[in-house]
């Protein structure tokens, strides 16, 4: 699957599509999975705020962490392999199995059905930090006190606008999967499943309703958040500081503190001027856990056709940005 411009091009589809919804609720702004997801946002952002003073209190075990650890890797890579690479710029093909386990990974993560998340993302490529780009922090402005105010709607406040990416426009080849839309508009379902594991585990190795408690708390409700405000961070703080060593058609930066957390997502420099590029760390040193699980995919003969950057690839874009700044 190769995701191209031939997407976006032409009359704009309607309003209300006609087809089925990978929505509940449709295109409806007040659906069942933006409610849940306002909540979802909200709790965890709570827990996270109270985390340490909760820890210095009652502490923290090593399930708990080993629990918070496996669960947040986990729906990350669901996000930057599934939702992102795949789903979203089509950087390889997927058998079957390995297709939906990706689905369902990155509807874990809870930011949000599989089809809106993927349009959104495919419309932000589109205009990216340019008028029409749904996350730009440079959407009021370059001043500083612009951009502070940009940096928030790029970092959450974009989640809750009006306007709606169209579905229909942008991820029709996931609308017309009957499995793919399923999951995606069982959103809610896969966040209850998400947030059910780590109690689930926590009580029953430790036969306590406690146990069960700072499971959930550090498993669900701390990683949750963590993982909201990881992946937030690539809309916002790397569209605003970090190094450009290729050329982009925008503000992509790449920010290396972030590379661990963010599973290699945080080279988005690369990543836009390459969008199907199946790994973003491209340079020495540069962790990128996402590519290597592909390439696990790829030997294990999961994936295939997978879009590797070749050196002279690499290169080529460096160049073309050498000979522009001359």
């Amino acid at each position: 699957m190769t995701i191209t411009d031939d997407l976006f091009e032409g009359a704009s589809a309607p309003s209300h599509p006609s087809g089925p919804s990978a929505t509940r609720g449709g295109e409806n702004k007040r659906s069942v999975e933006q409610i849940a997801l306002l909540l979802f946002i909200t709790v965890p952002f709570v827990a996270l705020a109270g985390a340490l003073p909760l820890a210095w209190g009652w502490g923290v075990s090593r399930l708990d962490v080993g629990l918070m650890v496996f669960m947040y890797f986990l729906t990350c890579h669901g996000i930057t392999i599934g939702f992102h690479r795949y789903f979203t710029h089509g950087s390889f093909k997927a058998k079957r199995p390995l297709r939906i386990a990706l689905a369902v990974m990155g509807s874990m993560a809870v930011e949000g059905p599989l089809v809106r998340w993927v349009a959104d993302h495919r419309k932000h490529h589109k205009f990216s930090d340019h008028e029409g780009d749904p996350h730009s922090p440079w959407r009021f402005g370059e001043t500083v006190p612009a951009l502070m105010k940009g940096l928030w709607w790029a970092h959450i406040g974009w989640l809750f606008d009006e306007e709606q990416t169209n579905q229909e426009k942008y991820a029709p080849d996931l609308i017309k999967d009957p499995a793919i839309r399923r999951i995606s508009r069982d959103f809610v379902l896969w966040t209850v499943v998400s947030l059910a594991i780590p109690p689930l585990v926590g009580g029953l190795v430790t036969m306590s309703w406690w146990g069960a408690f700072t499971a959930f708390f550090w498993g669900s409700l701390v990683r949750v958040a963590l993982l909201h405000h990881v992946t937030w961070s690539i809309n916002s703080i790397c569209h605003a500081v970090g190094r450009r060593p290729f050329k982009s058609r925008d503000r992509s930066g790449n920010v290396w503190w972030l590379a661990v957390l963010s599973c290699g997502e945080s080279w988005h420099n690369l990543h836009h001027a390459d969008p199907t590029s199946a790994r973003h760390g491209v340079l020495r040193g540069q962790v990128d856990s996402s590519a290597r699980l592909i390439r696990w995919f790829e030997q294990s003969g999961w994936a295939s056709d997978v879009r590797w950057p070749s050196e002279s690839r690499v290169d080529a874009r460096r160049k073309e940005m050498s000979s522009n700044a001359a």
